[in-house]
């Protein structure tokens, strides 16, 4: 019976995403437990709410004992033990389309402030300086944008730079080449991509086949003074590889709002002054953050109904 669930709330959700869960289970709000606490506290719970920064690790999964449901209010699941959760036979969904938008326009965002020397402009005049060609930019009009991965976030960022004057170079290997065309892009393989672009932006998830997907090796294969954008997942962009290319100019900069180590707290790429960052920000928008918490709430009621949920990630066996 619905009213009987018990739900954890591992991390904060809009009010309103909370609204929904407590019209058909019983919820408790704890945010900022550490994996020892959560495996103390998750034993009741048939489920787990988390955002990005809750560890829903195997211990954890093997301390729920009543747990039936992993719920990631957002895109990416790499906090959350998968495999461990299908073994147990627990059911992992996700919201991946609800900052989707978020994180398009962030992207945007990052390629503009990269072009522009923006971050580094703005502290320069409010030390008192003003020397403006220093921060001679370049235009995004007439430039090569490369996106490696089209699934919802890179076909809104494909939309986004057609707008703004550039020709869209994409690869994916899930999707053939008439639906990359489809999205307004020229479907390449990604040593093609890499070649002829002038902006490189990566939109696909973080498992084993894309870790360190953009390395020495492709770096190499880099059109000179290309860019790079990470708005997606840190370990996709090699960071020592990428730091080598950019001592050496090879790559012009990078725009970085995800890390291999979140924080970044001994990343060697914060000590240059051609990459700009942010804390992992692609989806912190009031209105992503409002979408990731209504959608995941409903899906999870959906569920407990007995329903298909929209965004399941895995397909457990029932133990």
């Amino acid at each position: 019976m619905e009213e009987h669930r018990r739900v954890l709330v591992a991390d904060e959700i809009a009010p309103e995403g909370l609204e929904i869960l407590r019209s058909g289970a019983e919820v408790a709000v704890k945010p900022g437990l550490s994996e020892a606490e959560l495996v103390a506290e998750i034993g009741p719970f048939q489920a787990i709410v988390v955002r990005s920064r809750t560890k829903v690790t195997a211990r954890v999964i093997e301390a729920g004992r009543a747990l039936e449901v992993i719920a990631r209010a957002g895109a990416g699941v790499d906090n959350v033990d998968v495999e461990a959760a299908t073994s147990h036979g627990i059911l992992v969904i996700n919201s991946p389309a609800a900052n989707s938008l978020a994180t398009a326009e962030h992207t945007i965002a990052m390629m503009l402030a990269l072009a522009r020397h923006i971050p580094q402009a703005h502290v320069h005049v409010k030390a008192g300086q003003w020397d403006r060609k220093r921060f001679t930019g370049v235009e995004l009009a007439g430039k090569t944008l490369g996106i490696v991965g089209l699934g919802r976030v890179g076909r809104l960022v494909a939309e986004r730079a057609r707008a703004l004057g550039m020709t869209v170079l994409a690869c994916d290997p899930f999707l053939d080449s008439g639906r990359i065309t489809l999205s307004g892009a020229m479907p390449v393989n990604l040593e093609g991509l890499l070649s002829q672009s002038d902006f490189v932006t990566v939109h696909c998830p973080l498992i084993e086949e894309t870790r360190c997907l953009i390395g020495k090796k492709e770096l190499a294969l880099a059109k000179e003074g290309v860019r790079i954008v990470n708005c997606a997942r840190g370990g996709i962009v090699d960071e020592e590889a990428l730091y080598e290319a950019l001592v050496e100019d090879r790559v012009a900069g990078a725009a970085l709002d995800v890390f291999e180590e979140e924080p970044p707290l001994h990343c060697p790429l914060l000590s240059l002054e051609n990459v700009i960052v942010t804390p992992h920000l692609g989806a912190s928008t009031r209105e992503a953050q409002d979408r990731v918490g209504l959608t995941i709430a409903e899906d999870l009621l959906r569920v407990f109904r007995g329903e298909e949920p929209d965004s399941p990630v895995n397909q457990p066996q029932r133990v």
